[in-house]
C-alpha cells in the first residue's frame, strides 16, 4: 500500500521509537523503574521512546496538537488536527521481560481518527491504516478480521484490571457470562495489540473497560478499516473518551456484545 505522507510520518517515527525501545529491552533488568500508580509503572525507555516520537511527529507537523501518554497534551495552531501517542502499550509486559507491547500513533482530524499506526517492535509487525484505504501488515498484506461465525469456535481477548481496580467485578462478570459460550479468552496486556489482532483476524473480538484515548485511538481505526464493529460497550458512551469497548468480526459481534452487554 503507498500511504499518505501522514501516514509515512507516523510510519517512520514508530520505528524509530522502536529501535530505542528495543536496545531498552534487551536491558530491561538494568531498568530504573518508577511507581506512577498502581500496577502502573513508567521507565526510562518509556519517556525515551515518546520523546522520540515526539521529535518525529512534531518535527514533520509543527502545528498539529499533541496527546501523548507521558507529556502534557499541547493544542496546535492547526485546532482540527493533533498526535494520539502511546510510546509503549504494555509497559508490565516490557518490564517483566516479555516481548508482547507496542508503539501505538494515531492521528486526528476534526474529531475522527484518520490514520493509525501500531508496532510490535518485538516481532517487526507493523499494523497500519488510513480512512478508506483498508487495513495492512509490514507493506505487503491487507488484513481483514475473521471469518468465523460461531461463538464455540471463537477465541476473545480483554485487560483484567490488576489490584482492586474498578471494573474488577464487571469483567469477571463478563468473563463467567462468556467463557461457556467461546474456544478461550486471552489477556496479554496490551490493547493496542489486542486490537490489531482482531483486525488481522487473530482474536474475533476483543472487549475492556477503562482504557485511555492513547490506549485505542490508533487500533480501532485498525479494526474499522479491516471490516470489524467497534462501538461502545453502553449506548450512548463516547468511544475514545470513554473508553469502554467493545469489537469483533460482524458475524460474531451480536451474540458476543449481548453477553458482555448483559451487565451493563
Amino acid at each position: 500500500m503507498q500511504g499518505s505522507a501522514n501516514l509515512n510520518i507516523m510510519v517512520k517515527a514508530a520505528r524509530a521509537a522502536g529501535r530505542s525501545l528495543v536496545k531498552d529491552f534487551r536491558e530491561v533488568e538494568n531498568l530504573q523503574v518508577s511507581m506512577k500508580g498502581a500496577g502502573d509503572f513508567v521507565s526510562k525507555a518509556d519517556i525515551a521512546a515518546e520523546a522520540i516520537l515526539k521529535e518525529e511527529l512534531m518535527g514533520a507537523r509543527p502545528t498539529y496538537g499533541w496527546l501523548g501518554e507521558e507529556s502534557a497534551e499541547e493544542e496546535g495552531k492547526d485546532p482540527t488536527r493533533r498526535w494520539i501517542v502511546d510510546p509503549l502499550d504494555g509497559t508490565t509486559n516490557f518490564l517483566h521481560g516479555m516481548p508482547h507491547w507496542a508503539v501505538s500513533i494515531a492521528l486526528e482530524h476534526k474529531g475522527e481518527i484518520v490514520s493509525a499506526v501500531v508496532y510490535d517492535p518485538a516481532k517487526d509487525e507493523m499494523f497500519f491504516a488510513e480512512k478508506g484505504q483498508g487495513c495492512w501488515l509490514n507493506d505487503k498484506t491487507r488484513l481483514r478480521v475473521s471469518g468465523r461465525s460461531r461463538m464455540i469456535e471463537s477465541v476473545f481477548a480483554t485487560g483484567v484490571p490488576f489490584g482492586g481496580g474498578k471494573y474488577l467485578p464487571a469483567t469477571l462478570q463478563d468473563l463467567a457470562g462468556l467463557m461457556p459460550e467461546c474456544a478461550g479468552v486471552r489477556r496479554w496486556g496490551a490493547a493496542a495489540l489486542d486490537l490489531a489482532y482482531v483486525a488481522a483476524g487473530r482474536y474475533d473480538g476483543y472487549w475492556e473497560r477503562g482504557l485511555h484515548i492513547w490506549d485505542i485511538a490508533g487500533g480501532v481505526l485498525l479494526v474499522k478499516e479491516a471490516g470489524g464493529f467497534v462501538e461502545p460497550i453502553r449506548e450512548g458512551q463516547n468511544l475514545l473518551e470513554d473508553g469502554h469497548l467493545i469489537c469483533a468480526n460482524p458475524e460474531i459481534f451480536p451474540a458476543f456484545s449481548k453477553i458482555i452487554r448483559a451487565r451493563d
